[in-house]
């Protein structure tokens, strides 16, 4: 609890976040985050709620990558369109291990720090990957995300978190209403396998555009190719930044509870899922079940497919680089739009 009476509540399994309580405009605390009561309902089955995604967040073309002239053979963990791909780290990401966790203060703002050795070979990547990621939770509702990681031999890292989020409070149906912007000017399409196809295309002109705030329900089911292949929003933007500052590159607003999110990194690229394989299978902490589009997720990083994508910026970590990327979203109660 930081000292406005707003709570995070973390896990070291997968580095989950489990809570995330807000006030709304009139003062009343909802959980806005999806999740479960249990360890054993995350064990039993979790689309990646509130995780650390990593060796690689987001897909992989057919599982599969070059590098320095060996190629690696990944896990098939997914299959979109009858397609196989790798996703978010494989058969046991990131999301799925035990993380050794030490609470941390520094200026009076509480923090965890959580570190992971991700062997040679793990899920098929190569090298030693050393990862710490420290979650800070601020006094001004702030939950700062910090990613540091080294390896000993060349691999690919693109590490990120997966909350999915419902400032209306879990559970409270869907997120359609919510008021969204995101500063890119174009985006990455992808084929039926939700592989992007290496093009980066114009917003403007499309569902796609939220340069300006727009409700995610106005063009959600609109007509277009890209909705059908994704069953609505699931494509990353291609952000307008300078490389690797920490920057403001998206918001979100629902009207009726007043709860509103700014999202800054330092990351090239923004994840937006609007929840579309959510089927209603699953019950969360409140005891009701997550229907299609009853979450979103803003997922800070670099694009899907890079290693095999070479017009997109490298994922590739070497030896003696440190690998250090920062996401952090804000919250906040009747704050104006930022356009």
């Amino acid at each position: 609890m930081n000292t406005s009476g707003a709570i995070l509540e973390v896990t070291n399994y997968g580095g989950i976040v489990t809570r995330l309580l807000l006030p709304d405009r009139n003062g009343k605390q909802e959980d806005v985050v999806l999740g479960f009561n249990t360890l054993e309902e995350y064990l039993k089955d979790s689309p990646y709620l509130g995780c650390i995604v990593g060796r690689y967040g987001n897909r992989i073309a057919n599982g599969q990558f070059v590098l320095d002239q060996t190629k690696y053979e990944l896990a098939k963990n997914n299959a979109p369109g009858g397609i196989p791909c790798h996703l978010h780290g494989g058969e046991l990401g990131f999301d799925k291990v035990v993380w050794n966790d030490t609470p941390m203060i520094e200026n009076k703002v509480a923090g965890l720090k959580l570190t992971y050795l991700s062997h040679d070979g793990e899920e098929g990547y190569p090298g030693n990957l050393a990862v710490e990621v420290w979650y800070w939770w601020t006094n001004e509702n702030e939950l700062k995300i910090e990613y540091h990681a080294t390896t000993d031999k060349p691999t690919p890292v693109n590490l990120t978190h997966h909350s999915y989020f419902n400032l209306k409070g879990e559970g409270e149906g869907d997120i359609l209403g919510h008021v969204l912007m995101i500063k890119g000017e174009k985006y990455t399409p992808v084929n039926n396998g939700l592989i992007p196809t290496g093009e980066l295309a114009d917003v403007k002109g499309t569902p796609f555009d939220f340069s300006q705030p727009t409700a995610i329900g106005e063009r959600i089911n609109a007509g277009h190719q890209q909705l059908k292949y994704g069953m609505g929003y699931d494509h990353n933007w291609v952000l307008r930044k300078a490389a690797g500052k920490l920057e403001m590159v998206a918001t979100v607003y629902e009207p009726a509870s007043g709860r509103a999110m700014e999202v800054w990194t330092t990351e090239p690229g923004l994840q937006f899922y609007s929840g579309n394989f959510l089927d209603g299978h699953l019950s969360g902490k409140s005891g009701k079940p997550y229907r299609f589009r009853h979450g979103f997720c803003l997922e800070t990083q670099h694009f899907p497919d890079s290693p095999n994508q070479p017009n997109f910026p490298s994922t590739i970590l070497r030896p003696g680089e440190k690998y250090h990327s920062t996401t952090i979203y804000k919250f906040k109660t009747n704050a104006p739009l930022v356009r």
